[in-house]
């Protein structure tokens, strides 16, 4: 399941008065949810059995197949992780103690459904895998278009100086550009970094 979180995208959710980011991966033997406030991150993971004696205590009138329940699970999750939470269903968060319970309501099959997402704090191999290597290797692949666009930017800027010094005009003033200044530019970047 873990190995199938890696391929599941971050997600911003909102949770009462709380953002946070989530992923999610739900299988029909299980599910696993990473969950992050960028101070902790949390994640749950719940094989079959786990879920099946959970359902039995939370939705006692309910009798459904735990890989039923697993799939209607996902379905009242994926609205909340595209950012379009089903008015249908609520979610509220408590955190408890360096725990953190995601507690849903929703219906299935004219029934009340609940369901609780008991998570604990993840390890940091866990955080690494999923949050810490992905950002950085982002961030360098960013790092390295940003320099190649300032290179073509200063080449393009070379090329028109070389079109003016033969003479060629632009045929409309509205077209001109200042020369591209990389150090200022750099500058700009790094203040709006900071203030993020």
């Amino acid at each position: 399941l873990e190995s199938s979180l890696l391929t599941q995208p971050w997600a911003s959710v909102c949770l009462g008065e709380s953002t946070f980011l989530a992923k999610v991966c739900f299988r029909d033997t299980g599910y696993i949810l990473l969950i992050s406030d960028l101070s902790s991150v949390w994640y749950e993971s719940a094989d079959a059995e786990a879920v099946g004696q959970r359902s039995k205590e939370l939705n006692k009138r309910l009798t459904v197949q735990v890989s039923s329940f697993l799939h209607h699970l996902c379905k009242l999750m994926r609205p909340l992780l595209a950012g379009q939470p089903d008015a249908t269903t609520s979610f509220s968060c408590h955190h408890t103690a360096g725990r953190l319970s995601l507690h849903m309501k929703s219906e299935l099959s004219g029934l009340p459904f609940y369901w609780d997402f008991h998570c604990c704090p993840a390890p940091v191999e866990m955080v690494s895998r999923h949050l810490v290597r992905p950002l950085i290797q982002m961030s360098l692949v960013l790092q390295s278009q940003v320099q190649k666009l300032a290179s073509l930017l200063l080449q393009k800027d070379a090329e028109i100086e070389d079109y003016r010094e033969s003479g060629a005009t632009l045929s409309r003033d509205r077209l001109r550009t200042e020369p591209f200044q990389e150090e200022t530019f750099q500058q700009h970047f790094m203040v709006k970094v900071r203030s993020c």
